[in-house]
C-alpha cells in the first residue's frame, strides 16, 4: 500500500463515520442592554479615528450638511429625508448610478442604522435612507447622520437589532491602510473624509 491508498483510505472512512455532534460554544460574554449607550463615548471614538463629530438638533442637520458639503454634488440614498439637504447642496439621486457617475459626485450623505459607542462604530444596513454600499464607497465624503435613540452600547447590543440577512457595512472611521513601514494612507478603500452629525442628544430638539 502507497502512503497515497494509506491517506485516500482514511479520508473515506473518515468520511463515512456519522459527523460528531457541534461543539458547545460558550456565550458567556456580556450581554445586551448590561451598559448604557454614552454619546460622548461614541464622539470620542470618532473623534480618535480621525472622523470629524458634529452634534446638532434634527432640525439643523440641513446647515451642519452645509457647512460641510455647501456649494458642492453629492449622491443620496433614494430614502433620505430631504429636509437634511441645504440648497445650496446639488443632490443627484441613486437610481442604479454607475460607478464612474458615483465617483464623480464630491460626497455622499446617508442615514445609518446603529452605532455602537464602545468601539465607534457605524453601521449601514442598505435600507432606503442609506442606500447601496457601492455610493458610500466612492465619493471622498462621506456625511452620516445618526439619531442618538441609534446608539448602543456594545457590539451585542447592535447585533441585537440588526438583521443578520440585510447587506451589513461596519465603519469605524475613514477608509485607512498601513504600508509596511506603517505609513497611514487615507482614501484607499473608501471616503477620505467622515463626517458623522449627531442628533437627538440631552438638551438637543
Amino acid at each position: 500500500m502507497t502512503a497515497r491508498d494509506l491517506i485516500l483510505g482514511r479520508l473515506r472512512a473518515a468520511l463515512a463515520a456519522p459527523a460528531p455532534p457541534p461543539a458547545e460554544v460558550p456565550r458567556d460574554y456580556r450581554p445586551a442592554g448590561a451598559v448604557a449607550a454614552d454619546l460622548d463615548v461614541l464622539a470620542d471614538r470618532l473623534t480618535d479615528y480621525r472622523a470629524t463629530v458634529h452634534r446638532c438638533a434634527d432640525a439643523d442637520v440641513a446647515r451642519v450638511v452645509d457647512e460641510v458639503l455647501g456649494g458642492r454634488r453629492v449622491v443620496v440614498p433614494p430614502g433620505l429625508p430631504p429636509h437634511w439637504l441645504p440648497p445650496g447642496v446639488t443632490a443627484v439621486t441613486d437610481d442604479g448610478l454607475d460607478a464612474a457617475r458615483i465617483a464623480a459626485v464630491d460626497g455622499v450623505v446617508t442615514a445609518a442604522a446603529v452605532a455602537v459607542a464602545e468601539t465607534g462604530t457605524i453601521v449601514l444596513d442598505g435600507a432606503p435612507d442609506q442606500g447601496r454600499r457601492v455610493v458610500t464607497l466612492l465619493p471622498d465624503v462621506h456625511v452620516c447622520v445618526l439619531r442618538a435613540d441609534q446608539v448602543v452600547a456594545t457590539v451585542p447590543d447592535a447585533l441585537a437589532r440588526l438583521d443578520p440577512r440585510r447587506p451589513l457595512t461596519w465603519i469605524s472611521g475613514p477608509s485607512a491602510t498601513s504600508d509596511i513601514e506603517l505609513d497611514r494612507v487615507e482614501g484607499v478603500h473608501g471616503p477620505r473624509n467622515l463626517h458623522v452629525v449627531l442628533t437627538g442628544g440631552p438638551g438637543e430638539g
